[in-house]
């Protein structure tokens, strides 16, 4: 048993991947790019050095993360996007 469906053809296969490749790369290039705009507006002001460099640091794992489900990993991606978005969060705090 290896959890498929009887009903499932190779082509759904197919179409479900490539459903979670653009769907990684596409959220990964959506919070990188939010990331950066956030950095670029702390950056301007009275925040804290740190905070601006973890949205950025945040938004480069987003980065990669987008890159990585690009290619087909997506778990790790996952992964990735996950622990982007907790950097640039903890950045949050720090303001």
């Amino acid at each position: 048993m290896n959890g498929r469906g009887e009903s499932e053809t190779p082509e759904d296969s197919v179409q479900e991947v490539r459903r979670a490749r653009w769907t990684a790369a596409g959220t990964g290039a959506l919070l990188a790019l939010a990331g950066l705009a956030a950095s670029a507006l702390r950056a301007g002001g009275s925040a804290p050095t740190v905070v601006p460099a973890a949205y950025a640091f945040g938004a480069l794992v987003c980065a990669l993360a987008s890159l990585l489900g690009s290619r087909g990993r997506t778990r790790r991606a996952l992964w990735l996007l996950i622990i982007g978005v907790m950097v640039m969060a903890l950045g949050d705090q720090f303001d």
